[in-house]
């Protein structure tokens, strides 16, 4: 056969479409709620009306009554939960489990479980004069230097409060689990971040080993974190199916979201920064504090930005957890850095007005070369980058640094910006690469994909990495039968995930090589493994002068030897880069609003932020990440805040038309840019986290361009008209 050298094709770096994007806009793309097993019915959750307090009786026999009510399950033997379900935790706790013929029995069905209560005294109000703040169990006390003694000595200094709502995930699929047993083996379909995790959770819960658990996940319809942890209504199907002896299916609410989910937790912060009159900062004081369930504790991280992203020789933090009659919060994107660079931001904005410095200027003069943490260096930084290219391409230089100056008809104009930080985790993930005879690969790993583009970017590593045209290569996840991978969370995909599938496809093509020049049968046979190279699916010689002719293609070399697949299995690990080199991510955001005068609505007019964020593998995906982290941040800045009547501990806005996220309206004008760069001290293909930083540092932005515009300084979130008036 003759062949003509391919030239080479690179797929990373290029804004590929999302190679499961047909699949999705033709609904196609098979979520967990849309698969269909025969014999199926359908469960659904009776919820605790109180938030304290012990289950005394519960009379089903209204319900069991229904003609297509098949069960209601209020004994939970032989199942493990995080709570006893009969005791209540808090309001909207689930105590009972009706399974029925069809989805509408079942919602009636719940209807018909009459439960009763010995309540008990609750607390739900971080703000209480009897809520109780604890140390953080992980989260410790941090200080250096002689922080109280600075303070004392500073000649400037800014002390601001800050209060953040509750913020809850409100993706647009709502949590969704499909159970079936097969004897003692149980098969999940199901909404999952976190694959591994979620079949051992499944293994603890039910008593079975680990193997013997399959969960399924291809498609996850946004989750920003509320699916990486398996919740106990997961679990509940598993065990009503086997119970029922039929697969069940249970859908929550959209209202049972904000109860069985978790969320972003209340915050309170106090901040100070002490500064000489130059603006060299010489001390921060930070402490905060977060809401939290009794029977479950979550700690935010809020702690961090604070103690490393400005230069300070003195600095101390705290961290406290409020105890409360709630249910769990959790991860929720950017969490902890969100909530402590809103304040470290402001404040930095506060400091720049004071001393009347250019916020820009002042946080480069404020620049450090060392993770002050432990000291060590940085594996790249290029804050200092971020906020330089930000303020040109936002034209930041046409901003009136006097506060309530500059106005547009009736309207305020203001401008505001923060810089934003996020570590890059790494972490250990394995992956399997095949090249079958056809001539097409398929390289699999355990992991998930709830929006990033992960099928998509890991096609285009692999394709690169084995030499093959992206039409010919297909990337799978989403199965706990494939090599485990680490959670599908905290921006650790790409730099985990790819690594992983980056080092199994070089394999592979390595692999190839040398069966290439040790078969007498190969054109490329007696050369040395390093003269030969890959292109299209085909290895050639590179030694000069060599035609065409010396090479083959991957198809032809298995066809001779009679193979039908040649494979490679790897586990890729970070090693021990993170004990020599600090690796983060970078971003400077930049907001305009406008504000009524009249009537002090904030208005978004644009939002610009630059990034450092190492190798981009796919700049269309990239830009689309950013976006979605400003949609986010804008709802955290003017509008999302989960509302509690603390008499029951009930959330009351429980529904989407009472708990207010961005709509088209509230985003006219989003963009981003990334600096050319790549960290290979972070991992062999260079990237940095990206999914959390977006996020991070653009309610400050706005907060501070809200300054700007009318000279309040608005410190609690939601920004609403009450708070400007």
């Amino acid at each position: 056969m003759t062949h003509a050298i391919p030239a080479p094709q690179a797929a990373c770096g290029q804004p590929i479409s999302r190679v499961d994007g047909p699949l999705k806009v033709t609904g196609n793309a098979r979520y967990a709620a849309d698969n269909q097993l025969p014999g199926m019915v359908y469960a659904a959750l009776v919820c605790s009306t109180v938030a304290c307090g012990d289950v005394v009786r519960v009379d089903t026999g209204a319900a069991l009554r229904h003609g297509d009510v098949l069960a209601v399950f209020t004994d939970f033997a032989g199942i493990k939960l995080s709570f006893d379900i009969r005791q209540v935790a808090f309001f909207g706790q689930p105590v009972a489990v009706v399974v029925a013929r069809t989805l509408e029995a079942a919602a009636h069905g719940v209807t018909l479980v009459d439960v009763r209560y010995s309540p008990r005294a609750h607390l739900t109000d971080i703000d209480s004069p009897q809520a109780v703040a604890r140390p953080g169990r992980h989260i410790r006390d941090y200080v250096r230097g002689a922080p109280d003694a600075a303070i004392r000595r500073a000649s400037v200094v800014t002390d601001l409060e800050f209060s953040i709502a509750r913020n809850n995930h409100e993706p647009v699929e709502l949590p969704a689990t499909i159970a079936k047993w097969d004897g003692d083996r149980l098969t999940v379909w199901d909404k999952v971040q976190d694959i591994s995790a979620a079949q051992q959770s499944y293994a603890d819960a039910m008593g079975v080993p680990r193997e013997n658990v399959r969960v399924i996940s291809p498609f996850v319809g946004g989750a920003f974190g509320s699916a990486a942890r398996t919740w106990p209504h997961q679990l509940l199907t598993a065990f009503a199916a086997r119970r029922i002896r039929r697969p069940v299916k249970l859908v929550l609410t959209r209202q049972q979201m904000h109860s069985g989910i978790g969320f972003r937790p209340a915050s309170r912060q106090r901040l100070t920064i002490g500064a000489d009159q130059s603006g060299r900062i010489d001390v921060i004081i930070h402490e905060g504090r977060t809401e939290s369930a009794r029977y479950a504790a979550y700690e935010d991280g809020l702690v961090r930005s604070p103690q490393l992203v400005y230069r300070s020789a003195n600095m101390r933090s705290t961290y406290h957890v409020v105890p409360l009659d709630i249910n769990q919060p959790w991860f929720m994107r950017g969490p902890g850095a969100v909530t402590g660079a809103f304040a470290l931001e402001c404040c930095m904005d506060d400091l720049a007005n004071r001393l009347a410095i250019d916020p820009i200027e002042l946080r480069l003069r404020n620049e450090t070369d060392i993770d002050q943490i432990n000291g060590i260096p940085f594996s790249t930084r290029r804050l200092t980058d971020c906020l330089t290219r930000g303020a040109a391409d936002f034209g930041w230089g046409r901003r009136n640094p006097v506060a309530g100056a500059t106005r547009d008809g009736e309207s305020l104009v203001g401008m505001g910006v923060a810089a934003a930080a996020y570590y890059s985790y790494r972490t250990e993930c394995s992956s399997i690469a095949r090249v079958f005879a056809d001539g097409t690969a398929e390289v699999q790993s355990g992991t998930s994909d709830m929006g990033p583009g992960t099928y998509t970017s890991m096609t285009q590593v692999a394709a690169d990495a084995l030499g093959m045209p992206l039409s010919r290569v297909r990337f799978a996840l989403g199965d706990s039968n494939f090599p485990p991978a680490p959670p599908h969370s905290a921006s650790r995909t790409m730099a985990s995930v790819g690594s992983s599938v980056f080092t199994a496809a070089n394999m592979l093509r390595d692999k190839f090589i040398r069966a290439a020049v040790t078969d007498p049968g190969s054109p490329l046979n007696g050369l040395r493994p390093e003269n030969v190279a890959v292109a299209d699916g085909y290895m050639f010689s590179t030694l000069a002068g060599a035609g065409p002719e010396r090479g083959e293609s991957y198809q032809e070399l298995l066809r001779r030897r009679g193979w039908s697949v040649l494979y490679v299995a790897q586990t890729w690990t970070p090693g021990t880069a993170e004990d020599n080199y600090s690796t983060y991510a970078y971003g400077a955001v930049f907001a305009e609003v406008t504000v009524d005068s009249l009537l002090p609505v904030v208005r978004i007019r644009r939002v610009h932020a630059c990034y450092d964020v190492g190798r981009v593998v796919n700049p269309k995906l990239a830009r689309s990440q950013a976006i979605g982290g400003m949609v986010g941040g804008i709802g955290m800045a003017l509008l999302e805040a989960g509302e509690m009547d603390h008499r029951q501990g009930r959330v009351i806005n429980a529904t989407m038309s009472d708990y207010l996220v961005p709509v088209n309206g509230d985003v006219p004008a989003l963009e981003a840019t990334f600096l050319p760069a790549e960290d290979k001290i972070a991992n062999p293909i260079g990237v940095k986290g990206l999914g959390e930083l977006v996020i991070v540092g653009v309610p400050a932005a706005i907060a501070n361009a809200v300054f700007n515009a009318t000279g309040r300084r608005v410190t609690e979130l939601p920004i609403t008209v009450e708070k400007l008036l």
